[in-house]
């Protein structure tokens, strides 16, 4: 009797699928040395954008800091690091601030065992190349955390649906907007390098001015309350990443 099968499971296939989908990232080029660690994914959420944009934002931000930083103005460099390293502690304070309302919700309301995917775990070896991609990582490993401690607050009707999509979408977008600030920035310093090649490598340095604007949306709120978000509108999943970035560079 318990060998039959009511509910057909994933086998793995929704991680094959994510993966083959996305674009392979080429670090052919890449001679840096890179620390490997075991990372585990269990929400489509963190499986997404980690296919999504992690190994690209490690080659846009090895650009800026590596080869960036062989032609152009190192203090130039250091503002643009220093820059997404302000927004990843922004947007790590609003998942870690998002995490501890809900476990309190789920003390609060006596809930003591969290929603599980049906899906197979994403288990990987993620080759880190900087400091950069590994704070990325964590940030990624924290979005992966809330996902189903969020699912569920929705179950137990703690929080309403609506709610619950209004907090992952804004931190979806400030996890987002990190990817492609780094990317902004990346583009900005080849524009650069460049207009230098076609002076005939002129030496002389521009100033690059850093605009950041860090990542709002508030996190969870008191036990007993309901998330409050900074979007007003769960965006369409087709367009998540054109979004804007909230960082830019100047030339």
């Amino acid at each position: 009797m318990s060998d039959i099968e009511i509910v057909k499971v994933d086998q793995g296939g929704v991680n094959a699928r994510i993966l083959a989908k996305e674009a392979k990232v080429d670090f052919r080029r890449v001679e840096a040395a890179s620390l490997k660690m075991p990372t585990r994914f269990t929400s489509a959420e963190g499986k997404r954008f980690f296919a999504r944009m992690f190994n690209t934002l490690q080659l846009n931000t090895h650009f800026i800091s590596v080869i960036a930083r062989t032609r152009l103005d190192h203090d130039d460099i250091g503002k643009i690091e220093a820059a997404i390293r302000t927004q990843m502690d922004t947007v790590g304070a609003n998942l870690n601030k998002a995490i501890d309302g809900a476990e309190a919700l789920f003390k609060a309301h006596g809930i003591t065992a969290q929603a599980t995917y049906d899906t197979v775990p994403m288990d990987i070896e993620v080759h880190v190349l900087s400091s950069i991609s590994r704070r990325f990582l964590e940030l990624l490993g924290k979005l992966d955390q809330l996902m189903p401690l969020l699912q569920t607050l929705e179950i137990h009707e703690v929080i309403t649906a609506q709610a619950v999509d209004m907090q992952r979408a804004g931190l979806k977008r400030q996890v987002r907007d990190i990817a492609n600030g780094a990317r902004n920035f990346a583009i900005g310093l080849r524009r650069r390098m460049n207009a230098l090649d076609a002076r005939g490598g002129d030496a002389d340095r521009e100033t690059v001015p850093v605009h950041h604007e860090p990542a709002s949306a508030e996190p969870m709120s008191a036990p007993g309350s309901e998330i409050a978000a900074d979007v007003g509108e769960t965006p369409d999943p087709s367009t998540e990443a054109a979004a804007d970035a909230p960082v830019s560079v100047e030339l």
